[in-house]
């Protein structure tokens, strides 16, 4: 079973359940969804990961060891966590559908469960929060904080704001989302945009571009902190 982490930056489940099966059975199912799945054994653990990490959801068992599923989520809550929150209880404890719900769970699955309904649940999960974008699996949605970059439909969103950008624009951002932390430099991705808009063969371009996209995503263009320029050398985004 992969550790508890994330292993690439795209639709991302945390997965807190400290039983092994049931943990290992969630995660694959998950991952040939196409989501990036990370499992947590115990709630400390769980809870550490996931205000650290931001996952876009979190797959919640009740009964853990040490703080318990319920004390994770209000933790999450009163930190300001909005993730959509789905837990797992037991057939006959009703009191702990009742107590998740109003601790601030979105939904619940008692055990034993199907896969396929869970899947269902968590999809509608996704859908409620992040809109179309979250119907996009695998490496197709790349996510950093509340920016969305959802490649099959091309479309980018932070938070609920949709923001359009020119088919350069959006080159850009997808080749540096997608290796966050790999420095491109102004030739590279003028030869990686070229196909999309008639550019001259001045690296300076890049640097226009780059300026356009700034003002569109950045809450500070003259601070970004998406797409970080790294002097002597080019264009990098951030690293989570």
């Amino acid at each position: 079973m992969a550790g508890c982490r994330f292993p690439a930056m795209a639709a991302t489940i945390l997965i807190v359940e400290d039983e092994y099966a049931v943990a290992r059975g969630i995660q694959y199912a998950l991952q040939q969804e196409g989501y990036q799945v990370a499992v947590c054994r115990s709630g400390e653990e769980g809870l550490e990961f996931a205000l650290r990490e931001g996952p876009d959801l979190v797959l919640l068992d009740v009964r853990l060891p040490g703080i318990d599923g319920f004390e994770v989520l209000r933790r999450l809550r009163t930190s300001g966590s909005k993730a959509p929150v789905l837990i797992l209880t037991a057939r006959d404890e009703e009191m702990d559908k009742v107590i998740g719900l109003e601790l601030g769970a979105d939904d619940y699955v008692t055990k034993p469960f199907g896969l396929r309904e869970l899947m269902s649940r968590i999809k509608a999960l996704l859908r409620r929060a992040y809109g179309d974008l979250a119907d996009a699996g695998g490496g197709r949605l790349l996510r950093h904080g509340d920016l969305l970059i959802d490649l099959e439909r091309r479309r980018v969103q932070r938070g609920e704001r949709r923001i359009a950008l020119t088919a350069t624009e959006f080159e850009i951002l997808r080749h540096l989302a997608s290796r966050p932390g790999r420095v491109y430099s102004r030739r590279e991705l003028l030869e990686l945009t070229r196909d999309y808009e008639a550019l001259d063969q001045d690296e300076k371009t890049i640097n226009v571009h780059v300026s356009h996209l700034r003002e569109k995503l950045e809450d500070d263009p003259s601070s970004p902190r998406f797409v970080l320029t790294v002097r002597g050398a080019g264009y990098a985004f951030a690293e989570r």
